[in-house]
């Protein structure tokens, strides 16, 4: 009995199944090796964060955002580790809400199942809003289309048609099968990273210091300036992070990958260090180029950079890398997004029907459910002012995560890790408190918007979900 209400597992906690005992209609083809899992975060991780966010995290931070690169990838450094030992223990799909399933109980896995609904939903819905501010003046200019059916409701539109038509793109792809979509998205993560390297090779030869001084103008915690905006490292870290997370999206391929024990911590860990070095040398290429009160605040910092710099060719070759490898970004957190919904049917908190594989090995209903929820996210509504949401969600299961591997050292401490986080109450520890950090430097308004969210997802649990019959896999 919780609050009145009277639930039957609500803090059961899962069984995971073996393979060869699952039902077939439910397990999900082994097609992924560790290159497809590197280049799946590195497309979740490299895409709108560092080509829009210096900008915004430049306004907050001036020239020490690149401190706030620093502390935003140690945090999320120390999550992917704790996120790599949880995989190789428990390398069933659903990431942070699987973990949490398995280790705390069921209605904590939901919290944590909901809040990664709510982050995977807006970052997609954010990366095809944006990518359609691309693509819609070159369908004006080259077939006619009216701007008003490819912007939505917030600048005066109708319904956004290219950011409903990427998405219905990316679902295709992953229905075809995963592995062609993970070498798809390969080459298209090649196309970002050597636009990025162009980038940091024209602009580190105009690198002055002077554009470094004063370094933290802003100070180093969180401050609220006299024109009501949030200002400081920690300000603009809280925001950055954004530019970070994606790696998770990778333990959710874990019933997907050829070997787990090896593949899963390579794709985790390499992602991240891979990102961490490009963020850096991205970060230290643009504010020392240029002032950062010349370019913070810009939608596009980094080609806006390359064009005051007199390099206008670099900079278009940089936006149309962008529109061209930007979907990398839509289709790791729509994969992820959809075996997290997969993995919660499957366990019964969502419809059953939802959990059911193709002859390719690939859910295709509940990769067509999630298209019309992110679809109808990016085609209507204005995601300018919740976007900061998808933050507070990643935190909540960053800090779950690292729960998890800490409980499991405890309760487990003999059990067989084919990847352990070295110093792990030091590495998870700084996880937990890092994140709890960059939550309290979120907006107020974003904090509220959170609690609003799992408010609903605790009246939907306890209505419905957590009043099942408790299944097979749960003890």
């Amino acid at each position: 009995m919780i609050w009145g209400i009277e639930l039957a597992n609500w803090n059961r906690r899962k069984l995971v199944v073996d393979r060869a005992d699952m039902a077939p209609e439910h397990r999900l083809s082994r097609t992924l090796g560790w290159p497809h899992l590197v280049a799946l975060g590195v497309g979740a991780i490299v895409g709108t964060g560092i080509l829009t966010l210096i900008g915004v995290g430049a306004a907050k931070a001036g020239p020490s955002v690149i401190l706030s690169f620093v502390i935003a990838g140690a945090i999320c450094a120390c999550a992917a580790l704790a996120y790599a030992e949880m995989a190789t223990m428990i390398p069933a799909s659903g990431s942070a809400y699987t973990y949490t399933y398995v280790v705390i109980g069921e209605l904590v896995a939901w919290i944590i199942g909901w809040s990664l609904i709510l982050e995977y939903s807006l970052v997609v819905s954010a990366v095809a809003v944006g990518w359609s501010g691309y693509a819609a003046p070159l369908l004006q200019a080259w077939a006619g289309v009216p701007m008003a059916i490819m912007q939505g409701p917030e600048l005066g539109g109708i319904v956004n048609l290219p950011a409903i038509a990427i998405i219905a793109v990316v679902a295709g792809l992953l229905t075809l099968g995963t592995k062609e979509s993970a070498n798809l998205n390969a080459l298209l993560v090649v196309v970002k990273i050597v636009a990025l390297a162009v980038f940091v090779a024209v602009a580190l030869p105009y690198f002055q210091r002077s554009n470094l001084e004063p370094f933290m103008p802003f100070g180093f915690a969180r401050t609220t300036g006299p024109d009501g905006v949030e200002r400081g490292v920690m300000a603009a870290a809280a925001i950055i992070f954004f530019a970070f997370y994606g790696f998770d999206a990778i333990a959710t391929a874990a019933e997907e990958t050829k070997n787990p024990g090896r593949d899963l911590p390579i794709g985790i860990v390499g992602s991240m260090i891979l990102c961490i070095l490009i963020y850096m040398g991205v970060a230290a290429a643009a504010v020392g180029a240029l002032s950062y009160t010349r370019f913070s605040d810009s939608p596009e910092p980094l080609a806006l950079i390359l064009r005051l710099l007199g390099q206008p060719g670099a900079a278009n070759y940089l936006a149309a890398s962008a529109v061209v490898a930007l979907p990398t970004v839509i289709l790791a957190f729509f994969y992820g997004q959809s075996r997290i919904f997969f993995t919660m049917a499957r366990d019964g908190l969502l419809p059953g029907a939802l959990a059911t594989v193709s002859k390719r090995g690939t859910p295709v209903r509940i990769t067509l459910f999630t298209a019309v929820i992110v679809g109808t996210i990016a085609g209507l509504f204005p995601l300018a002012e919740i976007a900061a949401l998808a933050n507070a969600g990643t935190l909540a299961a960053f800090v779950a995560v690292s729960v998890c591997m800490l409980i499991m050292r405890v309760r487990a401490p003999d059990a067989v890790r084919t990847f352990r986080t070295p110093l792990p109450w030091l590495v998870g520890g700084f996880a937990i408190l890092g994140c709890l950090y960059l939550f309290a430097s979120l907006p107020a308004r974003t904090q509220g918007y959170f609690l609003l969210w799992n408010v609903i997802g605790l009246l939907i649990y306890f209505a419905f979900a957590g009043r099942r019959r408790v299944s097979a896999g749960e003890a």
